[in-house]
């Protein structure tokens, strides 16, 4: 691939603006200036540096984040900042988009893409992909409460069943539940229907992932690829 045709496909701008950016030499690999835009170069496992920032390639963009809250997940947020400042431009100009959202005020567990396929298989209800929440309640969390989330309950203005895969009180308010669903306000429609109310939430694991501890509000890292989720 051509060196100015990496930085392209990894977001630094249009295919002018890298070519201008090789050719003014911003663009190093291994600390050495590279100047030539058509050089070819290996972009498996490339890591180079525009500008000072360094950046490892890849083919498509797969990260994972720790919302913070007080950020919505969209491009055009009403009310508070958008979760995607959060992104380094590059990756802002390859459209990442968040599999999935959560409200302004959940934090946690959140996953990033470019691969408009995998946000289709990572969401379907089909798919049973689960997601796991800790829960905190206003209200004490009962063994009635629990048994019927895990019966399943019906949700205002929604006909269907939703039933929580695995459902556990953790404390005398606190609760960790299992869905596989991912409907408007789920967490917070269920509790409201066996009578509780949810007054903190946080996703700590999605599929197979696990929020690492390390992880920082509003922090994110890479994901080796789809087989890791």
């Amino acid at each position: 691939m051509k060196l100015s045709q990496v930085l392209y496909s990894q977001g630094f701008g249009a295919r002018r603006e890298c070519e201008g950016l090789v050719a003014t030499g911003h663009v190093r690999i291994g600390g050495v200036v590279h100047d030539d835009p058509f050089e070819d170069v290996d972009p498996e496992g490339l890591v180079f540096t525009v500008r000072g920032e360094e950046w490892a390639y890849h083919e498509r963009a797969l990260l994972m984040m720790h919302k913070p809250a007080g950020v919505e997940c969209s491009q055009k947020p009403k009310h508070h900042p958008s979760v995607y400042s959060l992104l380094p431009a590059p990756l802002r100009r390859r459209d990442v988009q968040s599999i999935g959202r959560l409200d302004e005020d959940t934090t946690g567990l959140l996953l990033f893409t470019d691969d408009g396929a995998l946000i289709h298989r990572l969401t379907s209800p089909k798919k049973h992909v689960p997601k796991v929440y800790e829960v905190s309640c206003k209200h004490p969390v009962t063994a009635e409460q629990v048994q019927r989330l895990l019966e399943g309950v019906k949700l205002i203005d929604d006909p269907a069943t939703v039933r929580a895969a695995a459902a556990e009180a953790t404390g005398e308010t606190t609760l960790r539940l299992t869905l596989t669903e991912g409907k408007y306000h789920q967490v917070k429609r269920m509790l409201a229907a066996v009578g509780n109310r949810v007054e903190g939430l946080h996703r700590s694991s999605f599929g197979k992932l696990v929020l690492p501890p390390d992880l920082a509000p509003g922090q994110w890292c890479w994901l080796p690829g789809p087989h890791a989720i």
